[in-house]
Formats: C-alpha cells, sequence, structure tokens
C-alpha cells in the first residue's frame, strides 16, 4: 500500500528505542510514505502538537508507560484542550491491564493494541491505521 506523503502525519509517542525503529522498519516495508514524528513522552507530544510541528490532519500511536507523563494522562490532556480533543489516538502497548483498557476507551481511543499480541511486529498495527486514514473521512 502506498499513500501520498502529505495525507496524513503519524506522531508516534513512544519511549523505547527499538519499538520506534521496529515501527519506521513496518512503515518502510509496507511502503509507507506518511511523515512520521516521534515523541519521547507526553510533555514532548503536547510541546510538538501545541507548537505546530505536525499538520491536520494527524494520528497517534501512543504508548502506556513513558516517563514524564504518561499515555494515559496524556489523553486527558489533549482531550480537555479544544484545538487536539478530537485528535484520533490508537493505542500501542505492552499493557495488558483490564484498567489500562477502560481508561484508554474512557478516553476515546480509535483502537487498543497490546505489542505482544501483533502476531507479524508492528506491520498489523501499522496496516490497520493505514486502513483507517484511507478510508475515514477526517476534518483538516
Amino acid at each position: 500500500m502506498i499513500i501520498r506523503e502529505n495525507d496524513v502525519e503519524l506522531l508516534l509517542i513512544e519511549d523505547d528505542d527499538i519499538d520506534a525503529k521496529a515501527i519506521q522498519r513496518s512503515m518502510k516495508k509496507l511502503k509507507i510514505a506518511n511523515r512520521l514524528h516521534r515523541a519521547k513522552d507526553g510533555i514532548e507530544a503536547l510541546e510538538m502538537l501545541r507548537n505546530g510541528d505536525i499538520n491536520k490532519p494527524f494520528l497517534i500511536l501512543l504508548d502506556i508507560n513513558m516517563p514524564r507523563m504518561n499515555g494515559l494522562d496524556f489523553l486527558e490532556e489533549i482531550r480537555g484542550d479544544n484545538s487536539l480533543k478530537d485528535t484520533i489516538v490508537f493505542m500501542l502497548t505492552t499493557s495488558k491491564a483490564e484498567e489500562d483498557r477502560v481508561a484508554a476507551f474512557e478516553h476515546n481511543v480509535a483502537g487498543y493494541m497490546v505489542k505482544s499480541d501483533l502476531e507479524d511486529g508492528f506491520a498489523s498495527a501499522l496496516e490497520l491505521v493505514g486502513h483507517y486514514w484511507r478510508i475515514v473521512e477526517m476534518p483538516k
């Protein structure tokens, strides 16, 4: 699948360098040419979003367990911000905890994926996200 670079930007909020590299490799393998931004925690991601470093439309892949500001705190922050409250977020995490899953969906995530459950690494998660942004009409 080849997606035009300027269609949708992707923000990966992930503190683990190995997982971030694996996502980049999966994007290359799947020929996803969309621009990828990376933040290592929620605070860095908020700065990028509020400074206009990422163009709309965009999607977020969000980890839960991160330093400074974790994924659930990040979700609470963006859902309370009028300019970011409609952001589409997919959780991509190691947490299988039911309370994390419930908390994520209470903050209107589009999906919750556990890294260890992905059969072919991150490729299946990225294919899902790719299909989502090609099919769903998003506001600019």
